[in-house]
């Protein structure tokens, strides 16, 4: 157990199709064009961290899968002066498509589980991409990541982040750890709120949910088999960094929650 451990009551269990998966001809295409969106993603090389080349091929990703996002044209508002800090952009965890759908909305800098390195694809992707991985069992590696991310800000650029520690199967989930705000009260940065959500044909789903035990691998084709699924990325206002990071946590989850998820089975 770490600093970053959390226990979550989800089990694989929880995640289910809401209506019937696609036919089988349908997840076959979808196979085929996610392998080419990520090809394309790992043929950009190292432009793939700028800003609008990621925003372009995370959206190809998500159409390649077959959902749908439902999202503004942006999460942080209008666009910083030069000089200003970044956004602490902060949000559920639901699953590996989280990040995507966040991605493709406002480019920045992720932090992710060192594990996600080792997904086939994927991994090597979230590498080009600039995603920042992090070493959950080592406790005396916190002061160093919370350094990093202030400095990120600082310089201007967003950070995103999934303060719950684990994922859950809806978004109301569980309270946010505090570290990482320490990162936003110290680059005297904004915290972003942000509403990550699923849906078929219209009402909640746990589909998408990446939990427990579930492998990579299953978790995908359960979301490549899911009928008119869509990722809804709500954000909520800006919170000022002059508070605490108890203050800022414990607001920000609030922003986060009662959105109307289905409950825990």
């Amino acid at each position: 157990m770490s600093c970053w451990t959390v226990a979550s009551p989800c089990t694989v269990r929880c995640a289910a199709h809401r209506v019937p998966p696609v036919a089988t001809g349908v997840r076959a295409r979808r196979y085929a064009a996610l392998a080419g969106a990520l090809l394309r993603g790992l043929a950009s090389g190292p432009r793939l961290a700028s800003g609008e080349v990621l925003r372009t091929q995370a959206k190809g990703v998500i159409r390649a899968l077959g959902a749908t996002l439902e999202a503004p044209a942006s999460v942080s508002g209008p666009r910083r002066r030069p000089g200003e800090a970044g956004s602490l952009i902060v949000s559920d965890h639901i699953s590996w498509l989280d990040a995507l759908a966040l991605l493709a909305v406002e480019p920045a800098t992720a932090l992710a589980k060192r594990e996600v390195a080792q997904w086939p694809l994927f991994g090597p992707l979230a590498e080009r991409a600039g995603v920042q991985f992090i070493d959950r069992d080592r406790i005396r590696t916190l002061p160093d990541t919370v350094a990093q991310v202030a400095a990120v800000l600082r310089a201007g650029r967003s950070v995103l982040v999934f303060p719950q520690g684990t994922t859950w199967c809806t978004e109301s989930g569980s309270g946010f750890r505090r570290a990482l705000f320490q990162a936003a009260v110290d680059a005297e940065a904004p915290v972003r709120p942000v509403t990550v959500s699923y849906r078929q044909c219209g009402e909640p789903s746990t589909v998408a949910a990446f939990l427990g035990e579930d492998t990579f691998a299953a978790s995908l084709h359960r979301v490549i088999s899911a009928r008119d699924l869509a990722v809804r990325v709500t954000p909520h206002p800006a919170l000022h960094p002059a508070r605490d990071r108890r203050a800022l946590a414990a607001a920000a989850h609030t922003a986060i929650r009662g959105t109307g998820a289905p409950a825990h089975p």
